[in-house]
């Protein structure tokens, strides 16, 4: 699942595609063959920032940001297309425009979101997030975080399940970095394999994120080998989908884990 924000403010691509008000067409076309050309299988479209401390934007700012982008890869290229959204009202409008996958950092908990995917036929991605992107890194605390993320997974999914949502239809993620300090997201690393139970496709983001960071004192621009690591590591706990910034180079990782893996 390769990363394409539509954002002027995410915290490691924010601008590039998104400023001024604007999508930058001839950006995002050439973002789009690039994902291509290296094996993405799905283009994971994201039009509010949900870093650390971002502010919130209007439902219109999203939906300006997020449907042209949508409707631009739908009509450029045949990749299944993922929309990274919390609000039903932009959920409602990328389904028309042809989005294929809803993910929600706020696990489908927003008002009316449940209502619309469970009328449609996405797939949807229900992901752990402690607090509000607002203020989730203040000081998070668990008893045990691997249990409390399990649970709280396992509570939406009945949910979902409740709705009518078929199961075929559902993915999870445990949501590195989203409330969660380094050791809570070392432990979930740990101790993915854990989430199996549950016998759903597992999603894993961790690209370019705090956590690589942390460990090896690199700023952004600089995490990839740290981020190959943790999906080598993921692959290995079990996890299906990786979400990620750097397509190409993650690509090669997963390929050489299943030709080891299948023999």
């Amino acid at each position: 699942m390769g990363i394409l924000n539509v954002t002027p403010d995410s915290f490691s691509d924010g601008d590039q595609l998104f400023s001024q008000n604007r999508l930058n067409h001839s950006k995002l076309l050439s973002r789009i063959n690039t994902l291509s050309s290296e094996g993405v299988d799905i283009i994971d479209v994201g039009g509010e920032s949900t870093r650390p401390g971002a502010m919130l934007i209007s439902t219109q700012e999203e939906l300006e940001r997020v449907i042209p982008a949508v409707e631009f890869i739908q009509k450029t290229s045949d990749i299944l297309i993922s929309v990274d959204t919390s609000n039903a009202d932009v959920m409602k409008a990328a389904i028309a425009a042809g989005a294929h996958v809803i993910n929600d950092v706020r696990a489908f908990s927003q008002p009316n979101a449940l209502d619309v995917v469970a009328t449609s036929d996405v797939g949807i991605c229900i992901m752990h997030m402690q607090g509000t992107p607002q203020t989730m890194q203040n000081k998070p605390a668990y008893e045990n975080v691997t249990k409390n993320v399990f649970n709280f997974l396992t509570e939406r999914v009945n949910t979902c399940l409740a709705a009518g949502i078929t199961a075929d239809r559902l993915m999870i993620d445990p949501g590195f970095g989203f409330g969660k300090t380094l050791e809570h997201n070392l432990q979930l690393m740990r101790e993915l394999e854990s989430f199996k139970t549950l016998q759903l496709p597992i999603l894993i983001g961790v690209s370019r994120k705090r956590m690589i960071g942390d460990v090896l004192n690199k700023p952004v621009g600089q995490r990839l080998y740290g981020g190959l690591g943790l999906a080598a590591m993921a692959i290995i706990n079990g996890a299906n989908i990786i979400r990620t910034h750097d397509v190409g180079p993650t690509v090669d990782v997963i390929k050489m884990m299943q030709a080891v893996i299948k023999h």
